[in-house]
């Protein structure tokens, strides 16, 4: 996917990282480093050349139990910063959660509106309809959790509010309210490609809540959108490891944002952008590898399907025994007709996203070992087998060549993997640059029988 803000755009693919700026004298762990103009200005430089492609400027300190700032003092303290930023062609993003805010600096050059009350406000909405800036929709309990839709939930107050406000399923109900008001903002008239969704490490949820959903990233990968993982010098990270000091946390809260890209993060937000832009040399590529199996070997007559779905259940859990890989995703299981060779049982198909150190070809090796192992017979071109395992695509990988084609050339003719494959990967777009959509499928037709 590409992320288009104003006249920028930001590959999906690759990690963006977002250097934080604050122009505060109270924020959490850097209040008043930054205060001045001339001040400001040299930190974002330095941010820029360690690697940071976006500066988010913000004039209000959200940490627990900051004091309100009245808009007028907010836009005093940034405006001329967005200013200067933004003609000097960097990509400046305003943290903010007041739409006259907002709307003064996209008009001074601003290119991303980073909303810690995820545009419930409606006239941030206006804002956000009537410009073409990129829009950060930012998860916070106190607006998830207010009475009514996330479009009439009136005027934005305080983003921090009593931790554990939200019981039960925090994931299921975060991921859920992103993809509510994401499409929110695309009823009203904004562009899908505009829209970036954060889940809010904090912000109402405990250090628990918040390590919950940041170890399940991939579920707000889902929804559709671009995700922007914020963990920097946050209060699970100095939880879970032990560190009570912010400013102490920078090297733990890198390691989280390269766990944050391998679950499918797009951008990072950070205060340490050396350090982060470092770490996330280590997130290793992805590659998406399809399953089929219409033989079940150890079947009782009657249950031919269920047989199948354990033949991939196996197949799955040897492939989380791969060195230096990890399954970040596994789709639901779908039951496909035959394609091609027609006289054949029904199938049984699922599409799994793995991170891997391995290159490709070591890869397609072991996958190969995996089908073997589960009783494989390569005899019959698209014939009945035991156990298929695809590379359908590698992350920025082309080739073409008898042993391993990427992306798969026949990737976007079968149902059996565009469906499973969009359930994990909405609007993924492969190494080649082609967008993956139903508009080609011709074969193979699936239905989902058991969700993931």
């Amino acid at each position: 996917m590409i992320w288009r803000c104003g006249t920028y755009s930001f590959d999906s693919r690759m990690p963006v990282i977002m250097g934080i700026l604050n122009v505060t004298p109270d924020s959490f762990s850097d209040g008043g480093s930054h205060a001045t103009v001339d001040e400001a200005l040299a930190h974002a430089r330095r941010m820029s050349d360690q690697g940071a492609l976006i500066i988010d400027v913000g004039g209000e300190s959200t940490r627990p139990g900051a004091d309100p700032v009245h808009p007028d003092e907010e836009l005093a303290r940034v405006i001329s910063v967005v200013r200067a930023l933004a003609a000097e062609g960097l990509c400046v993003s305003i943290d903010t959660r007041h739409a006259d805010v907002a709307r003064a600096c996209v008009e001074q050059g601003a290119s991303i509106v980073n909303d810690v009350t995820g545009f419930t406000d409606p006239a941030m909405v206006d804002v956000a309809c009537d410009c073409d800036a990129g829009l950060v929709v930012m998860h916070s309990t106190a607006q998830a959790e207010a009475p009514g839709t996330p479009s009439d939930s009136g005027a934005p107050v305080n983003p921090v509010v009593e931790e554990g406000a939200i019981d039960g399923d925090i994931v299921g109900r975060v991921s859920s309210w992103l993809g509510s008001q994401a499409a929110y903002l695309e009823q009203r008239g904004v562009a899908r490609e505009r829209i970036c969704i954060d889940p809010g490490p904090g912000f109402g949820k405990t250090p628990r809540q918040t390590l919950d959903v940041m170890r399940n990233l991939h579920e707000c990968v889902r929804v559709g959108y671009p995700v922007l993982a914020a963990p920097s010098r946050k209060r699970y990270v100095g939880w879970a490891y032990g560190i009570d000091d912010p400013v102490e946390r920078d090297q733990a809260s890198a390691t989280e944002a390269v766990l944050a890209c391998e679950l499918g993060a797009s951008v990072v937000r950070t205060h340490n952008v050396q350090a982060t832009r470092e770490a996330l040399e280590d997130v290793r590529p992805y590659a998406v590898v399809a399953l089929g199996c219409n033989v079940a070997l150890v079947a009782n007559p009657g249950e031919e399907r269920e047989g199948k779905i354990a033949m991939l259940n196996q197949a799955i859990a040897d492939m989380a025994l791969l060195p230096d890989t990890q399954i970040v995703d596994v789709s639901s299981y779908y039951e496909s007709v035959p394609a091609y060779k027609l006289d054949q049982d029904d199938f049984v198909n699922a599409v799994a996203l793995l991170r891997t150190g391995l290159a490709p070809r070591d890869l397609l090796k072991y996958l190969q070992a995996i089908e073997d192992s589960l009783g494989r017979v390569r005899v019959e071109a698209n014939g009945p087998r035991t156990c298929d395992l695809d590379i359908l695509d590698y992350q920025l990988y082309v080739s073409s060549d008898e042993e391993l084609t990427l992306p798969h050339p026949r990737l976007l003719e079968r149902d059996f993997v565009v469906k499973p494959l969009l359930e994990i990967l909405p609007h993924h777009v492969l190494a080649d640059g082609t967008a993956v959509t139903a508009d080609h499928v011709t074969v193979g037709a699936a239905q989902l029988i058991e969700r993931a």
